[in-house]
């Protein structure tokens, strides 16, 4: 006898913190489904790493995933190794810059990417941008935000707002009133949880992220194996009370689990 469990399609997410959280909460929109949320607290930032040890690191932890909760889908929800490595499979879903919405959004033709050192500094980053045939009109700016990716996961965002506010000016208004900026995606997965601030600041600025293009690409590989209800299991690889104290301040009351790597 097939058990109905069986037919229904696990995901698991991760990334190195608190940033799979947006692409979980965009997914859980338009999908039911039970998610295994991995945060690797323990190689926290991914955004400073080598393309040598960002390797090693994905690799090993998917493969790790992979035996542990046997899912359907992967989401590397990372914008730096999934601009470094070359991730994306049938199962692995990664996380890029929404570069074509970026494009039909701005008037000035100037772009922003707001992502972490190791990203922007990237052979992956230069080629995706290749890829994506924008034309030369466009002007595309690389602009590090590795300082506002700590905003988040150092949880700062939830109560040192006006820190947070100082910093997001320094970081971004010079850049953007010098060059004429009218889009930047926010091509880190944490700085979702900046969206709103970053708006309040730069009202004239159009901030997009990848979350829909991504819980849409998981809709279509599972529409019909959908659960009942969602379902969402956490873990991370350092400190369990730390992390679990962390979510209870953005009103996440779930139990957290050590996972090692």
């Amino acid at each position: 006898m097939i058990n109905e469990n069986d037919l229904l399609a696990k995901i698991v997410v991760f990334d190195s913190g608190l940033g799979s959280l947006s692409i979980i909460k965009e997914i859980q929109k338009i999908v039911k489904t039970d998610i295994v949320y991995f945060a690797d607290q323990k190689n926290y930032p991914y955004g400073t790493k080598s393309q040598a040890q960002l390797a090693i690191i994905i690799k090993k932890t998917i493969n790790i995933l992979e035996k542990k909760f046997k899912p359907d889908i992967i989401v590397v929800a990372s914008n730096t190794p999934s601009l470094m490595l070359n991730l994306s499979t049938k199962k692995i879903i990664d996380v890029k810059p929404p570069l074509k919405l970026a494009q039909k959004k701005s008037e000035s033709k100037k772009i922003g990417i707001l992502a972490t050192k190791s990203a922007i500094e990237s052979k992956g980053l230069k080629n995706y941008i290749k890829e994506n045939n924008i034309p030369k009109s466009y002007k595309i700016f690389k602009i590090n935000g590795s300082n506002l990716v700590d905003l988040v996961e150092s949880g700062k965002f939830l109560n040192k707002k006006s820190y947070c506010k100082k910093i997001i000016k320094e970081s971004l208004e010079d850049i953007i009133i010098s060059e004429k900026i009218d889009v930047i995606t926010l091509s880190s997965t944490h700085l979702l949880f900046l969206k709103k601030l970053l708006k309040k600041e730069f009202p004239k600025i159009q901030f997009i992220d990848p979350g829909n293009i991504v819980a849409t690409k998981v809709f279509s590989k599972i529409k019909n194996k959908q659960s009942k209800r969602n379902s969402l299991k956490i873990f991370t690889s350092s400190d369990v009370i730390n992390f679990k104290s962390k979510l209870n301040k953005i009103g996440i009351k779930n139990k957290v689990n050590f996972l090692s790597t």
